[in-house]
């Protein structure tokens, strides 16, 4: 017996689908799915997370509602999906936030930004902060640097923290009852799948998203928010080496490479986050979560915001808007570092873990208990 309903429900349609095969050259769940006879809680998670939602399989299901049997994995998977992030969170106390997790990073966006204009009114005389600040230094007429290294860095680190014990918690329950032998190559192998997203093409033809008829946008826009957001991770990166290494003071030049890297991060940022906001309202409800569908939205949405202020913020960091589009792009980006763990964004990690682990089962053979009870390769 499983402890939920969903893990449950999960448990029969991959049963059913361990029985047929039909749809093992789709993706990577049904290879991973045929090395399991039986599924533990741990196994069917681990399978959720490996799901790329294509819907290729919806598709070609000849047991997909009307059918009395009712198979419909790629929702199954992506309710299952949300219901894991919660029960990997770190504290347990804060995982209740991934329930209701669009009005939790709504209420959350919109009280930091509310409290950095205050604060940024309460440090400075408001002539300050609504007239033009230029030069080197400019930000931090604002905000003092220490302090807003403090801020950042501590929550941020705090963010961190709580997504490695989460994975940890993943591989952990995952593993507990089918280990498998880990190795450089397999860990190769899962950053090449991840980073060219190989398991979003339906088995070749595209994911299936609004209609029966496959395309590769869907794609597209995963590669533009997940590359967008490492050039802007890198913008701040190389920025962080520019004060301490050599002494230079944001704001920089247009052409100076953090202002290079944060330009076409965001563009790309807002541009990814955007289709997918679309893809999502255009989904076809029969592949849709309901349960997860605030999770999905006010993650992607946070993103959109943070790359569409901080363009702003770019463009304009020598008018008199600048002090409150730094507010504004501040409190969003706060935001979307205290909620990072407990939304959409662990999804990354939690789907990275299940590609390593996958490589690892291909490569190395997977354990299954015997009869016994004892372990013996498959």
């Amino acid at each position: 017996m499983h402890e939920t309903d969903t893990l449950a429900e999960a448990d029969r349609q991959m049963t059913i689908c361990n029985a047929c095969r039909y749809c093992e050259g789709l993706c990577a769940v049904f290879p991973a799915m045929e090395k399991h006879a039986t599924f533990a809680a741990g196994d069917l998670r681990y399978l959720a997370n490996l799901c790329h939602s294509c819907g290729a399989c919806y598709h070609d299901c000849q047991f997909a509602p009307p059918h009395e049997f009712a198979v419909n994995v790629p929702r199954t998977l992506a309710q299952l999906r949300g219901e894991s992030y919660a029960h990997y969170a770190w504290p347990r106390a804060l995982a209740p936030m991934f329930r209701r997790n669009g009005l939790v990073i709504a209420t959350i966006a919109a009280l930091s930004v509310t409290v950095f204009i205050a604060g940024f009114i309460a440090f400075n005389d408001p002539a300050v902060l609504f007239s033009t600040q230029t030069g080197p230094g400019a930000f931090y007429r604002l905000m003092p640097h220490d302090l807003m290294i403090a801020i950042f860095g501590t929550v941020f680190g705090f963010a961190i923290l709580a997504m490695v014990v989460g994975m940890r918690n993943f591989w952990r329950d995952a593993g507990a009852v089918n280990p498998v032998a880990g190795d450089a190559p397999s860990i190769w192998q899962a950053i090449r799948d991840a980073g060219s997203l190989r398991y979003l093409d339906g088995g070749g033809a595209g994911c299936f998203n609004a209609h029966d008829k496959p395309t590769d946008r869907r794609r597209l826009f995963h590669h533009l928010t997940f590359y967008g957001f490492l050039l802007c991770f890198a913008a701040t990166s190389v920025g962080t080496i520019y004060h301490y290494g050599f002494d230079r003071v944001a704001p920089y030049a247009w052409w100076d490479l953090p202002k290079v890297l944060g330009t076409v991060g965001g563009v790309a940022l807002a541009i990814g986050t955007g289709g997918l906001l679309a893809a999502k309202r255009a989904q076809l409800p029969a592949l849709r979560a309901a349960r997860t569908l605030g999770m999905d939205v006010g993650f992607t949405l946070m993103l959109f915001l943070t790359a569409v202020t901080g363009l702003a913020l770019q463009f304009l960091a020598a008018t008199p808007a600048m002090g409150t589009l730094l507010a504004v792009h501040l409190g969003v980006v706060f935001a979307l570092f205290l909620t990072m763990p407990y939304g959409k964004f662990v999804h990354g990690l939690y789907r990275f873990a299940a590609l390593c682990r996958f490589a690892m089962a291909r490569r190395n053979g997977l354990q299954q208990p015997a009869a016994s009870g004892k372990p013996q390769a498959s």
